[in-house]
């Protein structure tokens, strides 16, 4: 079946946040330790994006991807986090990991950059986790670079490089 793209509702923020702790879980695996992904938990998660949608709704944006009715992916977009007006920030496209290589993430992504535009910006960005090279790829694929910009940050107890990258909307 083809996937279905639409705005996310409250009820979808508890099954996005499932979604993300098993799509973080598969992606980062090979890199991180299993301590560092153990927690947040599902329903941890999921209270994230409750919360954090609580206080973002109205200037960022979230969609979904439906498979024959069930959640497989979602992205987050809004303003540059070094607030560009300009810019928008693709905070994440995560996909259940039996979506990846279905067309699903690049879906979500040309869907964020249509959502950027229409909000007249004319370049993105994202962050992407360095030793993430499967995402690197996918994004690289889709006509982002890097900027040369790197920040560290945790997940769990393990210390991460996020490398910045950027294209034109």
């Amino acid at each position: 079946m083809t996937v279905i793209l639409r705005p996310a509702t409250e009820a979808d923020l508890m099954p996005v946040g499932a979604l993300h702790q098993r799509s973080r879980a598969a992606a980062y695996a090979s890199f991180l330790p299993p301590e560092a992904l153990a927690e947040p938990g599902p329903d941890a998660m999921g209270q994230y994006w409750v919360e954090r949608w609580r206080w973002e709704r109205d200037e960022h944006r979230m969609t979904v991807a439906e498979r024959d009715g069930r959640l497989v992916g979602f992205s987050y977009l809004g303003p540059d986090d070094e607030g560009d007006p300009a810019t928008g920030l693709l905070n994440a496209i995560h996909l259940d990991p039996a979506e990846r290589g279905r067309g699903t993430g690049r879906a979500l992504m040309v869907d964020a950059l249509t959502a950027m535009r229409a909000r007249d910006r004319s370049r993105a960005v994202l962050w992407v986790l360095r030793d993430n090279v499967q995402a690197r790829s996918f994004y690289e694929r889709g006509g982002w670079t890097l900027t040369g910009v790197a920040r560290d940050d945790r997940i769990g107890p393990a210390l991460t490089t996020q490398l910045r990258y950027s294209r034109v909307v």
